[in-house]
């Protein structure tokens, strides 16, 4: 064979591989509104950048006529190519090859780049779209998915890993998603389950969709499996892309600090006339959050779970920050179970990547209820103050309102080494508010009082105007400074400015027990 038949040899290989599972395969997968593996790594990545790797592999199964079922690449395409510039490792299931559904060699694929991530400080994705193990290949592909969990495990905090569910995510093939940063799911196409509805059905004898169990908005409301929601696949590579301006490329280096334009000690006088002053009035923090970072730009994650909490990336002087809220417009902006772990979960994250954590503080407590004790309460508000108390990157908070009992603790406050406190003049920062303790406190007071309700108004103001304000604590030194609402950026922006080359650690340990 001469040198030139060699070489189109070559492009008719890799014409082969580029063709997946065929085009008929290709065109069924167009027809459901779904890209295929390699279209979609072209609309994720910088044009051009796709470095791929591993083209001719081919599954070595000859049981159940596999080996008359050979395709180039098998059924993930895995490579590395460029975001906005910066190195991304990534593998794309191919559900036009024997529905994407994971064998040994596609194991060892994914496995290969998660090592190359790990040891160049470079992030994952996973474009994942599967039926699931491969069952001609029996015990070989579920070896697959536990090496590859345990890659995953071993890169957790190493460096970022995202998952995009793009099609049918179950059984086994969940849990590595489960085990990344952030995941993202399609509405009407993604799926994650253990067991799909049949056998749900045979089990159980309910009857649910695949939407109904384990789709989109499922996820990303009730269950907090889900962290962003796309509507179609453009969307979702997008906001991927967006996402990872945010992120560090691994756990050494310090998050990417860009020129946002926007001065660093801009105010605005909005901020004054947001915090009601009806303690029991509902505000959106959201407002607060868009006056006070960078061009009013907030990358919202976990937006439909837990809408009590509020949690996500923003911009404070071109420096790339994580932000912790509690939400007044809902439940008050109480803490209860599922808002403890979806913020402990993100503080963690911050953590493992050196973001700095900007915390809005109006919280009236823990909720209360009989659901909320037997579901753990204990334990789950202990995750929250866990990552706190653990964190040790720079920790800003701004109490805006209220700051009650156990709750003041938790959202980071100066005693768990919260760096700069700051409160605005109208906050309350108290074991509870004030018609509660004075009818804890001044009980048989109040009953032996000629007119009890008279008495217990006049007890409700003298402990209000004693304790609904911040300076007892500022007294204390339990808050650094006391500030006008407009302020809140530009003092900020300086916190956080003398804050860059904090140097903080933990006790020598294998790890914590944090309370799972």
């Amino acid at each position: 064979m001469t040198a030139q038949a060699k070489i189109e040899r070559l492009y008719e290989l890799r014409k082969e591989a580029q063709l997946g599972g065929g085009q008929g395969r290709i065109d069924a997968q167009h027809a459901k509104g779904k890209l295929t593996a390699r279209e979609r790594i072209e609309k994720l990545l910088d044009k051009g950048s796709f470095l791929e790797l591993d083209m001719f592999v081919t599954h070595r199964t000859t049981d159940f006529n596999m080996d008359e079922k050979k395709y180039l690449a098998d059924s993930v395409v895995t490579g590395s190519g460029t975001i906005d510039g910066r190195p991304v490792y990534v593998f794309s299931q191919d559900f036009t090859v024997i529905g994407g559904t994971l064998g040994e060699v596609h194991a060892a694929k994914v496995c290969k780049i998660m090592d190359l991530a790990m040891k160049n400080g470079v992030p994952l994705i996973g474009l994942n779209d599967s039926g699931g193990a491969r069952i001609q290949e029996g015990v070989a592909s579920l070896g697959g998915y536990a090496d590859i969990f345990l890659k995953n495990t071993l890169a957790s905090g190493v460096v970022p890993q995202i998952s995009a569910i793009l099609g049918p995510c179950a059984g086994g093939a969940v849990y590595s998603p489960a085990l990344t940063d952030f995941i993202f799911m399609v509405k009407n196409t993604s799926y994650m389950f253990i067991t799909g509805p049949d056998v749900v059905k045979t089990v159980t004898r309910q009857e649910v969709t695949s939407d109904d169990l384990g789709g989109a908005k499922v996820h990303g409301s009730k269950s907090g499996v889900c962290h962003v929601i796309a509507q179609d696949e453009d969307e979702m590579f997008e906001s991927i892309r967006q996402l990872m301006a945010y992120l560090p490329s691994n756990n050494m280096e310090d998050p990417p600090h860009l020129d946002t334009g926007d001065p660093a000690e801009r105010t605005d006088k909005k901020l004054n006339e947001i915090a009601p002053d009806e303690p029991n009035k509902p505000y959106d923090i959201r407002e607060v959050i868009q006056l006070v970072v960078d061009n009013g730009e907030f990358y919202e994650i976990q937006e439909g779970y837990a809408q009590n909490i509020v949690v996500g990336f923003a911009r404070l002087d071109g420096h790339s920050i994580g932000i912790v809220a509690n939400q007044p417009m809902v439940l008050a902006g109480v803490l209860d179970i599922k808002a403890s772990i979806k913020g402990a979960r993100f503080v963690r994250f911050c953590d493992c990547f050196n973001i700095p954590l900007v915390v809005f503080e109006d919280v009236p407590g823990f909720l209360p209820g009989v659901d909320q004790e037997h579901g753990g309460i204990i334990a789950h508000g202990a995750k929250l103050l866990y990552a706190f108390c653990e964190a040790t990157v720079p920790k800003l908070t701004v109490i805006t309102r209220k700051a009650y009992g156990g709750a003041y603790c938790v959202m980071n406050s100066k005693h768990i080494r919260g760096d700069y406190v700051a409160a605005w003049p109208g906050a309350e920062i108290a074991v509870m508010g004030s018609d509660g303790a004075v009818n804890i406190v001044f009980r048989d007071e109040i009953k032996k009082a000629d007119d009890p309700a008279a008495k217990r108004a006049g007890l409700i103001k003298e402990y209000t105007d004693k304790f609904s304000n911040p300076y007892v604590a500022a007294s204390r030194g339990y808050i650094d400074d006391v500030i006008e609402p407009l302020e809140t950026r530009p003092r900020l922006a300086r916190a956080l400015g003398i804050l860059q080359n904090k140097r903080d650690a933990n006790p020598p340990k294998k790890h914590g027990n944090i309370p799972l």
